[in-house]
């Protein structure tokens, strides 16, 4: 076994299976990848919302790799032990026109961002204490090279994974991906430092981070799609209870958005802050459950917002 370290200074921001890895490693060897922000540095700690509405956008996730796995088949699977990540201070996530969960509201119709403190296992509203949502970083964006030929956008997941978003791959957890070409070609990006299941505005608490990978093949073990086991607790949020707001309707979609429209209109009722700052905070820290889908025509969504951020 060995240590590798890739740093940032080369990303791709597509996936590609024509891509030349950067480095080859064996089984059981540990991989350390310094990984930029989703925003490719064009949000930083001292940006304004001047800064962010007239931001470069632009082309995919900035990923860091491919790893080329040595013996890696498509009738194997990789098993990626999550060791480590490490941030660099700051955050930030926010909300545009046309984006996210409710993009098309007229009440989040411009932009707006919000930047954290990453303090220590915490995460801040920048200059407020206002919230305090638990430092609980992973990986947005983990996947191996897709089996079509040709370049595919970092945005929508795939069967090699991808943007997925699952908060749950935090450190201790262990992710298994289908393996597509020789070598799976492994890339990752996207740290968020903190995120709710949905992440409802389109954006966790971005950051850049330092992140300790370790890789393992399952010889003859085929899987369809990404699958992970993870460490207790979900959330070290969970110290203070939940308040959860419903919506019910036969389009889960529909209801996902008014459960968070709900919550939104409780969390500037009861605790002062502006709505952008509080879909800003629902992204972060409250989860979309799918309550009830079995009573049709009717599904029922639930929103859980832990009172400890507060």
């Amino acid at each position: 076994m060995a240590d590798h370290y890739l740093d940032d200074s080369v990303i791709h921001d597509v996936w590609d299976n024509g891509l030349a890895p950067r480095i080859e490693i064996d089984s059981g060897d540990t991989v350390v990848f310094e990984c930029r922000d989703a925003s490719n540095f064009q949000v930083l700690p001292t940006s304004t919302q001047h800064d962010f509405a007239n931001r470069k956008r632009g082309g995919g996730h900035p990923l860091t790799g491919p790893v080329l796995v040595k013996g890696a088949t498509a009738e194997d699977t990789l098993a990626v032990e999550i060791l480590e990540l490490k941030h660099k201070g700051w955050g930030w996530n926010g909300h545009v026109p046309g984006f996210g969960l409710l993009g098309e509201d007229k009440a989040f119709d411009f932009p707006f961002m919000q930047l954290w403190d990453l303090k220590d296992d915490f995460c801040y509203f920048k200059d407020s204490n206002k919230v305090r949502v638990p430092f609980e970083p992973f990986c947005g964006v983990m996947g191996v090279a897709p089996a079509a030929a040709g370049e595919h956008n970092t945005g929508p997941p795939g069967f090699h994974a991808g943007n997925v978003d699952i908060r749950g791959l935090v450190a201790g957890a262990t992710a298994y991906f289908p393996i597509f070409v020789p070598g799976a070609l492994f890339s990752t990006a996207d740290c968020h430092a903190a995120q709710g299941d949905g992440e409802v505005s389109g954006m966790g608490i971005e950051s850049p981070m330092t992140v300790t990978l370790r890789f393992k093949l399952l010889k003859n073990h085929k899987i369809k799609e990404l699958q992970f086991t993870t460490p207790s607790p979900l959330t070290k949020a969970d110290t203070a209870g939940y308040f959860a707001t419903t919506a019910h309707g036969p389009d889960l979609f529909e209801n996902s958005q008014n459960a968070v429209r709900y919550m939104i209109d409780w969390i500037v009722a009861n605790h002062g802050l502006t709505p952008s700052e509080a879909y800003c905070l629902c992204s972060a820290a409250a989860d979309l459950k799918i309550s009830e889908i079995v009573d049709a025509p009717n599904w029922v969504v639930s929103c859980y917002l832990p009172l400890s951020v507060f």
